[in-house]
């Protein structure tokens, strides 16, 4: 018994090897396949045979990598788009955005919404989310039903990533997401933190320079983070972790959309921003609704001259910077990506930034730290949502070649 469950354990692991190549590379040849695998030909041969067979490859004309080829070109093995499909939702300050996206990571069809999230009941927020989905699913036609729905949400997540424990969007709290949509719709359903997924987007992105240490900022109306120590995404024992933009910068300082005061977001969130480039004072209520047009213009005015709007960025930066220095003190310094609406003012946030960074302790090797900028959060939030969930079809749903769903609930 022991050696069939060997044998199960390595034809799996085996399978898994071949579809994590193929979808890293697209169309790579079997010799490819070898050369990053390790594998025989015989049992790359073998697998990918099967899995052709069970509908999960094609084969395509495709050509080896210079230093590979030899002759003519080979037969190129491609993921089957019509294997699987998935649903992605990303929830953010009313905004709710989600596509049904298919096994090779392309997106079939779409649906964008904008609920009043601030206003909304719990009730209204779950049947915002129930309602695009059932319209997703009404809209495919005779594409496969979805075998797992993943949402990311702006705010903590639970451990499990079964439910939203908070979120700045909504003054509700413990909104079950998952087991809502599981219920409704009978397919395998998770909840993500927005700012983890824009980490795991990157490191698809640009593996070497996303690679063992790196990390992620939201810069928009919230300030979030994703973070990556030694090659494997932060999360708590309780919670999504990562809240830098709820790290106190000043105790008892300007008043935070969580509530609290004195939050890094206080002082770099847009409205925070906002509210210092206006003279307001910092007992002033968060403004939502703050278009990305209204910020542009505002670092616009920033980068003209002196006044209230470059001070507001100054202050931004510094509370950035501090938040990050003292970060770096704790794991060294590491890469940076700076993702949002937010990274397009970098420049003038940046002098701030690494000012204020000199200043602790991290920034004591200041030459090694270095920034990267993206502007639109929305596609690197959904890439990284969409390579979690079809990482686990790849590993718990065609690898082991059983050839059915899990069951509703089964999520890892």
């Amino acid at each position: 018994m022991s050696v069939g469950i060997r044998h199960d354990d390595l034809r799996r692991r085996n399978r898994a090897m071949v579809i994590a190549a193929i979808r890293r590379a697209g169309r790579p040849s079997r010799t490819e396949i070898a050369a990053t695998t390790g594998l025989s030909h015989s049992t790359i041969s073998a697998i990918s045979s099967d899995l052709i067979d069970e509908g999960y490859l094609v084969q395509v004309k495709g050509t080896e990598s210079p230093s590979l080829k030899r002759g003519r070109p080979q037969v190129a093995l491609t993921l089957n788009p019509s294997a699987a499909t998935i649903i992605v939702a990303v929830l953010s300050l009313n905004s709710l955005s989600a596509a049904v996206i298919d096994y090779a990571g392309n997106v079939v069809v779409e649906q964008r919404r904008k609920p009043a999230t601030t206003t909304l009941s719990k009730p209204d927020i779950m049947a915002e989310l129930v309602a695009v989905v059932r319209q997703l699913l009404g809209t495919t036609g005779s594409a496969s039903r979805p075998v797992r729905v993943v949402l990311a949400v702006q705010g903590i997540t639970d451990a499990a990533a079964r439910t939203m424990l908070w979120s700045p969007i909504t003054p509700h709290v413990d909104i079950p997401f998952a087991d809502v949509l599981e219920k409704e719709f009978g397919i395998a359903a998770t909840v993500e933190n927005d700012c983890n997924m824009m980490a795991v987007a990157l490191r698809g992105h640009d593996p070497e320079r996303y690679h063992k240490d790196f990390i992620a900022i939201l810069l928009s109306h919230g300030i979030g983070m994703g973070l990556v120590l030694d090659g494997e995404l932060f999360t708590g024992t309780q919670s999504s972790g990562g809240e830098f933009g709820h790290m106190t910068h000043l105790p008892g300082g300007a008043l935070c959309r969580c509530g609290r005061r004195g939050c890094v977001e206080a002082y770099a969130g847009n409205y925070a921003i906002w509210r210092n480039a206006g003279l307001k004072g910092e007992d002033s209520p968060p403004v939502d609704g703050i278009e990305e047009s209204d910020m542009r213009e505002l670092a616009a005015q920033a980068r003209a001259g002196e006044g209230a709007e470059r001070e507001a960025y100054a202050k931004a930066g510094t509370a950035i910077g501090f938040g990050l220095g003292n970060l770096f003190a704790l794991i060294d310094p590491a890469p940076v990506a700076f993702v949002g609406g937010g990274a397009a003012a970098f420049d003038i946030l940046e002098p701030h930034i690494r000012a204020a960074i000199a200043q602790t302790a991290g920034g004591r090797h200041s030459d090694a730290i270095s920034f990267d900028t993206v502007s639109d959060e929305l596609p690197l939030i959904r890439q990284g949502c969409t390579m979690r969930a079809l990482t686990y079809v790849d590993q718990e749903i065609f690898a082991p070649g059983a050839g059915a769903p899990p069951q509703v609930g089964n999520v890892a």
